[in-house]
């Protein structure tokens, strides 16, 4: 698992910000997968965070765990392959409560041209490509 997915599973609740014609939106997200290498959120395609992704796809993830934190920039891609679809679910089985495989909503993103900053007030920062 590569770092930047441990970290985020690790602090079980991560925020994600989109942008809605230029205000900024942020929300808290929690499952986060790592897939044939990439990094995978999910969310509900009626949701206006899905909308806000699909016309601009440029987001950002931040999380917080003690005295460091991560920040994620990148874009997001809608991958529509049941495999990536069954290794979230599957790695994040709280959300077979709200979704299933073909319920016509349930969406999974990867990040795309991500870097991956880890901070903290003790060093310098580490940057990694996801």
């Amino acid at each position: 698992m590569n770092k930047a997915v441990k970290y985020l599973k690790d602090c079980k609740t991560f925020y994600l910000a989109t942008d809605d014609e230029g205000q900024p939106r942020v929300r808290p997200f929690g499952a986060v997968t790592e897939f044939n290498g990439k990094v995978y959120i999910c969310t509900n395609n009626t949701k206006k965070c899905f909308k806000q992704m699909m016309n601009n796809p440029k987001v950002e993830i931040t999380a917080v765990n003690g005295g460091t934190w991560l920040r994620i920039c990148g874009e997001v891609c809608v991958d529509s392959d049941p495999e990536a679809r069954k290794a979230v679910l599957e790695d994040n089985p709280s959300l077979k409560n709200m979704y299933s495989l073909d319920d016509g909503i349930f969406e999974v993103l990867y990040l795309k041209d991500a870097i991956a900053t880890f901070y903290s007030f003790t060093s310098e920062p580490e940057i990694i490509s996801l």
